[in-house]
């Protein structure tokens, strides 16, 4: 496994992590009741997994409070417990700013106390290594009732934490460029985070804004998604769409439906065919994850790639990608023009 450090601190983080979001099983939007969990996990299988993980050499598991509402941090420091991993050799990163609790606002800077603390008893650790604001929505009301830009309190009491001893690195979440350009001047992160594959590079794609904003700043780029929840690795048939269970996100994604997933096929196939992927059929999807999450590794600023997972099969599907060696340019700017296409 190779490692890469987070921006301009010490932390050094495994080019493939573990995503978090699956352990949180089912769960609902408080705002909406929309679904923003997954499918229910079992915590054996997910031991299991976070074990292959870390005979793999994976250090780095990035979570949130609003995973299942604590029940993701939970469970990843029980496991972590239960495998008697030394804490200091593990990066964990969590998330702060999508659950509200009874404030007016996720990034009221009492609530990012609050979560903070319950965060770190959640985890049963001491301090977080990465704290990212999980969004870049900062505008809500107070407790007045008026609207109130919380992005300067916020970032404040982020780096009052770090000041204490509670946070090693600082990180922001955020779904738009604008977004990103707004708050990372004010909170100046260490660290960004976003979905990219090979399907969607919109914040990794070499002369991008948020490439130009983090060259700028310093800043290294967590991407989740890398498989795009398993699009990219072909384990979906494109004639019969996949059901999700109650509480799932995916039920509410387009993209699990016929004609995208038979869109995606067709260029595996190509895929498959240029690189010479064969065999049963775990070893084809390893040798996919492999390249989807290479591909992800190979743009600039990108530190580490986290897929999630479920079990021993999908982590060690996971960990290829940090294995593998990394992939020649010719590779990564095929592979780029064949999805843009």
């Amino acid at each position: 496994m190779r490692y890469r450090q987070i921006g301009r601190t010490g932390v050094h983080v495994s080019e493939v992590g573990f995503g978090c979001w699956t352990m949180g099983g089912p769960n609902w939007s408080p705002a909406n009741g929309q679904p923003i969990g997954w499918a229910d996990v079992n915590e054996d299988e997910v031991l299991a997994g976070i074990k292959i993980g870390l005979d793999a050499g994976v250090n780095h598991w990035d979570n949130a409070d609003i995973y299942g509402n604590g029940r993701a941090e939970r469970m990843l420091g029980s496991c972590l417990r239960k495998l008697g991993v030394k804490r200091d050799t593990q990066v964990i990163a969590t998330k702060v700013g999508h659950f509200k609790g009874t404030a007016p606002h996720a990034y009221d800077p009492r609530h990012i106390r609050n979560q903070c603390e319950q965060s770190l008893r959640n985890l049963g650790v001491d301090h977080l290594d990465v704290y990212y604001f999980h969004h870049g929505a900062y505008v809500g009301p107070g407790y007045d009732g008026q609207p109130r830009d919380y992005l300067h309190e916020a970032a404040d009491t982020m780096h009052a934490l770090v000041k204490e001893g509670k946070v090693r690195a600082v990180g922001q979440s955020a779904y738009t460029d604008e977004d990103f350009e707004r708050a990372v001047p004010v909170l100046k992160p260490d660290v960004l985070q976003n979905k990219a594959n090979l399907r969607y590079d919109d914040f990794i794609r070499p002369g991008s804004r948020c490439q130009t904003l983090m060259a700028r700043h310093g800043c290294s780029f967590v991407a989740f998604g890398p498989l795009d929840q398993g699009i990219l690795l072909d384990k979906f048939n494109p004639d019969m769409p996949p059901r999700f269970d109650e509480g799932d996100y995916r039920s509410n994604r387009k993209d699990f439906d016929t004609p995208t997933l038979r869109g995606v096929r067709e260029r595996l196939d190509k895929v498959r065919a240029r690189f010479a992927i064969a065999g049963t059929p775990d070893e084809q999807t390893a040798a996919l994850a492999s390249l989807a999450c290479r591909w992800v590794l190979a743009h600039p600023h990108v530190c580490s790639a986290i897929p999630g997972f479920r079990n021993a099969r999908q982590a060690a599907c996971n960990v290829r990608g940090g294995l593998d060696a990394p992939l020649p340019p010719a590779d990564v700017d095929w592979l780029r023009t064949l999805f843009s296409a």
